[in-house]
């Protein structure tokens, strides 16, 4: 009997050790799923992580207690080859150890459903319809049509499946007829019959239907390399030097502002790499800007272009895992986060446009690893492959590594065609508030140059951080808030359904009509989130052609699609938005940005504010005159002196990174140091409590002032679970493997007392 090591989608540690019967064994190899049975009736769909395995002397003879430990066999081998190459094992196996991630939890985030579960995936086919071979002859269909003159509607409904399937007329049909396959559907929408008509003609035995399988995937576009734009000078500069860059590092950063023309360049490269005969993964922190760059990129690449992302149903995902997996995989994906778990043949390039992003940062579920890291570690397992960092506003740490010579740099200053950056121009609303020239969310400034880039023709964009209504409603007369009865936050407002909801946990509730604890009727929204922006602004705008995008109206597949080729038709003239109109959108109309609250950025409690703040505020103002003339931002805070507001409004990314980078340095935060957070979650508060306590007290003995807490983070308690935050600073050079080794040994020494039975813990490194 030899023995396999099975990956289960589980969130348990280790692998699982099964029997290969000796029927199996010439199927069994690593990277091929496999149905395993565990407990006493369930079943798994596995995958081979190792095989073939020793056992220990202990597990395969007598132990302790002299039982044999009895090893379950795989019941059945799901794949003739492996649906997981060497190189994705070997990702997976990093993610799970760097992210301190059971390898099962990798598992499930990596594979799509249907090649998850035992029946989960079913090709997609459609019914195709046939002339019958008997009837593949003038004479015998001329006799059969003669016999049907009282059934007009179905010699018609015959004579147009000829004329589909290519045929001339009756008097050319021979055996030796070539016939094009034509569909079912295609025959009924052409004639505009019924199922009925068709059934008949079945039932006379002159068309056959028959089931054909056919791809989900659309790869009917060819490639078109001569739609490739020439580089102008300073797009050629950056190019060249990328080259070269990376003939010396492994990643390039490329410092390009907003509408350099960084995506040519990207274009270019690819081109480039394909020439090579290598594959390159194009990731994107958000689905919203796949849109028009897979315009772009279908443009000229055609069917060597395949798209991976979420909102795509999971048998499409499937396919395109098939298809990478196939002696004709894509040349390039396009996708988000999660493209970087796809198989890849022969990698040669990764790209990762606006790599400051969070979205890159996956933070629920587990396994909570970062897209940007873990695309890097995959390209250095193909020999040869390179990656390209972009954006026009480097993370602390990307720019930092850059400034040190661990990556190379390019930067790209000028805007494409030389259009001058946007004039920002910051309006103090503390100021207007207090004069009373301002009482709404929107300055007077603001409005005018809203209104005068509408009259124009031109559009404008509104960016609020905040989707909902209102972020909280409260009783004028006793101060009542609604709160989430299971997580410590309070509901927000959503006008459209009239409810209350959580953002955390999706609880709802209607709106009352009164207070419960005064019985006001007085209950009002407090602030504003996009959808009290979109509302205000209708009454005051009314001509404007008012979009809003949000988390709210992006549900669907097609809602970005939808949004985004309506503003850029010009069907919508103003667009509402939160961070998701910040990132790389293209609107050639867009004259007038407003940032409605540059202070709720600036003053969230996390050392990362300032940093995000700024990338979100250059980034959205990079939205304002892209094409012709110069765009204009509105930038509204009530602190117009502190030094990021200046910094935004120059432009200075240099500035902001050096003052900023001071400040990290002596309080001990990245680009100097890691760190990890451990969060423990209990239903009751005080087993949570002693364990944090437990926790960093044990910690402590090993790490000594490099842990903090335990502390309650912001919302301390969701989805009726208590939560304490234990915090790790570990100086950059420390060793991250006996650091991780020395915390589950903590852990597993902590969990043998049975207060925690019940007690959640998982790791957050590298947190944002």
């Amino acid at each position: 009997m030899t023995y396999a090591n099975i990956i289960l989608p589980l969130p348990l540690e280790g692998l699982f050790t099964y029997g290969v019967p000796d029927a199996l064994a010439s199927r069994v190899q690593v990277g091929v799923r496999v149905r395993v049975p565990l407990g006493k009736s369930k079943t798994y769909v596995g995958i081979v992580a190792e095989y073939p395995v020793a056992l220990p002397a202990s597990e395969s003879g007598v132990v302790d207690n002299e039982k044999k430990i009895v090893y379950k066999d795989i019941l059945e081998v799901l794949d003739a080859t492996p649906i997981l190459l060497p190189q994705q094992l070997r990702l997976w196996r990093w993610i799970s150890d760097y992210y301190m991630s059971p390898i099962g939890d990798v598992y499930k985030a990596a594979l799509p459903s249907g090649l998850k579960a035992e029946d989960g995936y079913r090709p997609r086919t459609e019914l195709y319809v046939r002339l019958a071979d008997n009837f593949r002859n003038e004479r015998s269909l001329t006799l059969m049509i003669d016999a049907m003159k009282r059934a007009s509607k179905q010699v018609e409904v015959l004579m147009t499946y000829l004329r589909l399937a290519g045929v001339d007329g009756v008097e050319h049909l021979t055996t030796e007829t070539p016939l094009r396959e034509v569909t079912r559907e295609e025959l009924m929408n052409d004639t505009h019959t019924t199922i009925g008509v068709i059934r008949a003609l079945s039932d006379r035995k002159l068309l056959v239907t028959y089931e054909k399988e056919v791809g989900r995937l659309n790869d009917n576009v060819l490639p078109h390399p001569e739609h490739i734009k020439p580089l102008n000078e300073a797009q050629t500069e950056a190019y060249n030097q990328i080259l070269i860059q990376m003939m010396g590092h492994p990643v390039t950063l490329l410092h390009g502002v907003t509408s350099s023309g960084k995506t040519e360049i990207y274009i270019h490269l690819i081109q480039k790499a394909i020439d090579e005969h290598k594959q390159v993964l194009y990731l994107l922190p958000e689905i919203a800007l796949t849109v028009q760059i897979t315009e772009r990129l279908k443009a000229v690449f055609g069917n060597r272009l395949g798209i991976y992302h979420s909102k795509y149903s999971d048998a499409e995902r499937v396919e395109i895992w098939q298809k990478q997996l196939s002696t004709q995989p894509y040349d390039v994906i396009l996708g988000a986060r999660s493209a970087v778990f796809l198989p890849f043949q022969r990698l040669g390039l990764v790209i990762i446009d606006e790599e400051h992003e969070q979205s890159f940062k996956q933070q629920d579920p587990a396994p909570r690893y970062h897209a940007r890291s873990a695309a890097i570690v995959l390209a250095q397992m193909y020999a040869g492959a390179k990656t390209l960092l972009g954006t026009a506003t480097p993370s602390m740490e990307t720019y930092y590594n850059a400034q040190q010579g661990k990556y190379g740099l390019v930067e790209l200053t000028r805007r494409y065609k030389d259009i001058h950056l946007p004039a920002i121009e910051v309006v103090d609303v503390k100021d207007l508030y207090r004069r009373k020239m301002m009482t709404g969310p929107f300055s007077p400034r603001l409005l005018a140059a809203v209104r005068e880039a509408l009259k124009r023709g031109e559009q404008a964009i509104l960016f609020q951080n905040r989707r909902g209504f209102a972020p909280m409603v409260e009783c004028r007369q006793c101060g009542w808030v609604p709160k989430c009865p299971d997580c410590d936050v309070s509901l927000t407002y959503h006008k459209n359904l009239n409810v209350l909801t959580c953002h955390y946990c999706g609880y709802t509730m209607r709106v009352p009509d009164e207070c419960p604890c005064c019985e006001s009727k007085d209950i009002r929204g407090r602030g504003y989130g996009t959808e009290k922006i979109e509302d205000e602004i209708r009454n005051i705008l009314p001509e404007a052609r008012i979009a809003r995008m949000d988390l709210d109206t992006t549900r669907t597949k097609n809602a970005y699609e939808r949004l985004i080729y309506d503003f850029s038709t010009g069907k919508s003239n103003l667009l509402i938005g939160t961070q998701m109109i910040s990132k790389g959108l293209d609107f050639d109309k867009v004259s007038v940005v407003g940032i409605l609250n540059a202070d709720s950025m600036l003053n969230y409690p996390d050392f990362r504010a300032y940093e995000q703040a700024f990338m979100m505020m250059s980034q959205v103002s990079g939205r304002a005159g892209r094409k012709g003339r110069q765009g204009l931002v509105i930038l509204q805070t009530k602190s117009p002196e502190l030094p990021v507001i200046q910094q935004v409004v120059r432009n200075d990314y240099r500035g902001f990174y050096t003052n900023l980078l001071e400040e990290r340095h002596d309080f001990h935060y990245p680009p100097f140091y890691h760190l990890v957070y451990v969060y423990l979650k209990h239903r009751d508060e005080n087993t949570v409590n002693s364990a944090g306590l437990e926790l960093g007290s044990r910690l402590r003995e090993g790490f000594g002032t490099r842990v903090l807490g335990p502390d309650k983070p912001a919302v301390a308690r969701v989805k009726t679970l208590s939560i304490r935050k234990v915090v790790l600073k570990l100086e950059n050079g420390i060793d991250l493997p006996r650091v991780r080794q020395y915390l589950r040994g903590v852990l597993d020494a902590m969990m043998k007392d049975k207060r925690y039975g019940a007690l959640q813990v998982y790791y957050d490194v590298d947190p944002l």
